[in-house]
């Protein structure tokens, strides 16, 4: 699997699979999970209500991970995964590490190849990205995955720099 790093717009991403740093409504939200929402359009939400109806009627729990549609984004798919909210108090990094193993799972059930990632829990939940960024590396490099594109999609200069040392840490 080849891990590489891009700074930019997650939806703008050519591939199979787009994972959505979603809350647990799935009904859309801010950060990540808003510009999916947007900018893939209505068939995401329709998809996602259905979901709500049909398995999730009380959201989607913290760590899962589940796909839908892509309506208007140039990927297939959107993997929908719920990020803990950070807590000094709380080790819940399991959680953020299922993230990452559920939604390479439901890539792998999906067929994808290549997968482009958010930094996960970052924004509002909190998540010092330092931290998380070493979890995801740790974590997307120990699962055996038919993905072999797998990109990191980072918004600012801060998670893409957060990023870069994690992965030169890891050696990769």
């Amino acid at each position: 699997m080849e891990i590489t790093l891009v700074r930019g717009d997650i939806t703008a991403q050519d591939v199979d699979a787009v994972v959505n740093a979603a809350n647990s409504s799935l009904l859309g939200g801010g950060g990540v999970d808003g510009a999916i929402h947007r900018r893939g359009g209505p068939a995401i939400l329709a998809a996602c209500r259905d979901l709500r109806a049909s398995h999730y009627g009380k959201g989607l729990p913290t760590g899962q991970a589940v796909a839908t549609v892509a309506g208007d984004l140039p990927a297939r798919w959107v993997i929908h995964t719920v990020g803990p909210v950070f807590s000094a108090a709380e080790d819940r990094s399991h959680l953020l590490v299922s993230c990452y193993r559920e939604s390479l799972r439901v890539a792998d059930e999906l067929g994808a190849t290549s997968v482009a990632f958010p930094a996960i829990s970052t924004g509002v939940y909190g998540w010092p990205i330092d931290d998380a960024a070493r979890i995801a590396l740790g974590t997307v490099r120990t699962i055996p995955a038919q993905v072999t594109d797998l990109r990191f999609v980072l918004f600012t200069p801060d998670a893409y720099t957060s990023f870069e040392k994690a992965l030169a840490a890891a050696g990769s």
